[in-house]
């Protein structure tokens, strides 16, 4: 790693961790799991503090909820050594896809590629 790396990473937390975090989990972090996303999930000794490494970006959104849940304290096992039931009406784990090229577009929105001319919709006009 270049020192331009080195001094990017001191200062900026979205690509990955920042030098002080990586030192925090070094000391005092002990390694519960990883998610299907290269997510990194720690815990410290005495189970008070819960910290994600993401993989890329960091993004909450990419945080599963069953990870999620395990990070806020809503459960006490991690989804490795004790996985959520997933219902088979429950869709997969998807990030926020909002400002993104591939956000949901409904029918009619200029933001589709062709949008469809619509013929339920009549303009006001003032008369």
């Amino acid at each position: 790693m270049g020192i331009l790396n080195t001094l990017l990473r001191s200062v900026t937390w979205w690509n990955g961790q920042t030098l002080n975090t990586q030192f925090y989990t070094w000391r005092k972090g002990v390694k519960v799991g990883e998610d299907e996303q290269g997510n990194v999930f720690y815990r410290d000794r005495e189970d008070k503090r819960r910290w994600v490494i993401f993989n890329g970006e960091a993004e909450a959104s990419r945080v599963s909820p069953d990870w999620h849940g395990w990070l806020h304290h809503t459960f006490q096992e991690p989804p490795t050594d004790r996985p959520l039931v997933h219902r088979s009406w429950e869709k997969p784990h998807e990030e926020n896809l909002t400002g993104t090229a591939l956000a949901y577009a409904p029918a009619g929105s200029i933001r589709r590629p062709a949008p469809v001319e619509r013929r339920d919709y009549e303009a006001w006009t003032p008369e």
